[in-house]
Parts: C-alpha cells; structure tokens; sequence
C-alpha cells in the first residue's frame, strides 16, 4: 500500500482587494463592526477571474514549481461550491489550461469542508489507480453568490484557490486519520446556489441563488462540531491533541477559530489563520492558508498537522497527517 505525500502547495488570489471601509461605502456596517465580529479586514472579490481560471493558474503553478511533467498527472480533484457552470466540471476546464492529457477530472461538492473531504478521497485513489501524482484544489467564487445589500453574509466571504500536489510513495502512512460526517438535518442552516423548476411543466419556487445562513445555528454547529470531529480524528492514532505541531481550520471567523483553540485546551498560537485578509473562502481556505504556511516555512517537514473544515450539510471533517 501506498499513501500519499504533499510535494507543492500553490494559491492564486484574485487581484481585486475589498476592505471592510470598501464595504461600509456601499451597505449599513463598519470596519469596526465587521472585524470585531469576524476577525475579516479584507477580502479578494473576483473580477475577470472565474472559478476554472483560479484553479488552472493553481494548477499550472504546481506544475511549473514542482518540475512535475503534466502527463505523470493522475487525477485532478476540484473543490467547490461555486462553479462556472453545472458542466463541464472545473477540474475539467482546469485540466485543459494546463495541457495534462493522462488525468481524469472530478469535482467535489462539500461547500467548505470540501478540500478535506476531497483529500481523503485522494488517499484511496492514489492506490486504486495506480497513480504517481495527483493534484486536489479548493477554488471558489463566492462573490457570485453574495447578496451585497445583506451585511450578515457579504461581510464573511471572498474569492480565492489554493491546492496541493500529491505523490503515491512507500512507507508509513501521511494521512493518519480521518473523520468525516454530515449532518443533514440541519441542512437548512446555510444554502446557496439555487437553481429554478422549469416554468413550463410546473410553478416554480423561485428561491433565492444568495446565501442564507442562520448565523447562530452555524456558530453553534461549528463552535462544537470543529473540536469534536478533531478529537473522534485523533482517537484513531496514537498521537493525542497535545502531540499536533499546528491546526489548519477552515477560515471562516477568527471567533470560531479561537473557539476551538479554547475547547481543545491547547495553545492559540497553534491554529494558524489568514481570515483576516481573505474572509471565507470556503474549501479554497485550507489549502490557501498551507500554501502560505509552507512558503513562510512556518511548516516544515515531519511536523504533526490537523485539517478541519466544516459548513454547509452541515458538513464536518478533519484529517491528521504527518506533514
């Protein structure tokens, strides 16, 4: 058996900065309000960029920074709520910018959960297929779905992609862990994206494309599920809480980050974050965030990591790996 190992890391953020002062000259809220809430300062808005865009200059970063030939690409995985398109798929379209002809494409959808989920997926594939390489990518344009006149939603959410290029190697298992878990029940929490009956057969329900969220039903999901789904994660290996060298959470709010922290009973120090300049980019937030801690070499080799995400589903996840 082989397990997989993560040989590059890349992010592509859209040029376009919108500061919470931005955001107060076109809706009722202020930096203060919006940062003392969330911890967001600012947040990348897509312009010309498209959510197949971000993921192929992801891609082709991977290739280009690794020396890695296209056609050794097994399989492209792309993490998403926010495509294009509902087809083609946006690791087909990004598999097409960067010229690769031996990988299939696939795209995940767990909204913000969605770059751990399609890891482990990556896990099993890298040893059903036989296949040296494969790239995962979380890519979202959110902005698409943002109701700019709601402060409650357009203050969280920006646009971005990060994703991490895997190799199939001998030895000891990387990805130590994982716990995944959907709480469908609570599936009206957070929605977004609707898409409308067709008027000819039927009357239609015209609801909403914007994000609706409970905000307090979510907080509280997340507030309890993040810490819970870490430790189920844990209790499977023999590394306790206190043996993670760092924990990459979904960006989501600073508060829901600290939550966790407090709950573990371990170091904030230990949970990384970059919210504040990218607000929630929901499963591009993850592999933004490692991008950023490997390139600053706050992560380095043989350290003890844990990937968590959570949102719409509800959806939970979080994998241990041996980074």
């Amino acid at each position: 058996m082989k397990t997989i190992k993560i040989v590059q890391t890349a992010s592509q953020l859209p040029q376009k900065i919108v500061t919470n002062d931005d955001l107060a000259e076109i809706m009722d809220t202020s930096d203060e309000w919006i940062h003392s809430r969330t911890g967001i300062s600012e947040r990348h808005i897509a312009v010309s960029e498209t959510t197949a865009s971000l993921a192929g200059d992801v891609l082709k970063k991977i290739l280009a920074q690794s020396g890695v030939a296209a056609d050794q690409i097994g399989f492209v995985i792309v993490a998403s709520m926010s495509p294009d398109q509902m087809a083609p798929s946006m690791a087909a379209e990004a598999i097409a910018t960067a010229g690769l002809t031996n990988a299939f494409a696939l795209d995940v959808n767990v909204a913000c959960s969605g770059f751990v989920y399609a890891l482990t997926l990556a896990d099993g594939l890298i040893n059903t297929l036989d296949a040296d390489y494969g790239v995962v990518i979380g890519s979202e344009t959110l902005s698409k779905l943002i109701d700019w006149q709601d402060r409650s939603t357009a203050v969280l959410f920006g646009d971005g992609a990060g994703g991490v290029l895997i190799k199939a190697v001998d030895g000891p298992k990387r990805l130590l862990a994982a716990d995944l878990k959907t709480f469908a029940d609570q599936a009206d929490a957070l929605t977004a994206g609707h898409l409308w009956s067709s008027e000819v057969w039927h009357q239609p329900k015209h609801e909403s494309r914007y994000f609706h969220m409970d905000g307090h039903a979510v907080y509280s999901f997340a507030t309890r599920q993040v810490a819970a789904s870490i430790k189920r994660a844990l209790d499977k290996i023999p590394n306790d809480v206190t043996d993670v060298d760092y924990f990459l959470l979904h960006q989501a709010n600073q508060r829901i980050i600290d939550k966790a922290a407090d709950l573990l009973q371990q170091p904030a120090e230990r949970f990384l974050s970059n919210v504040s300049h990218y607000g929630n980019t929901s499963a591009a937030s993850i592999p933004i965030l490692l991008d950023e801690m490997v390139r600053s070499a706050v992560i380095q080799p043989g350290q003890l990591l844990v990937l968590s995400g959570f949102g719409a589903g509800l959806s939970v996840g979080s994998i241990v790996y041996k980074y």
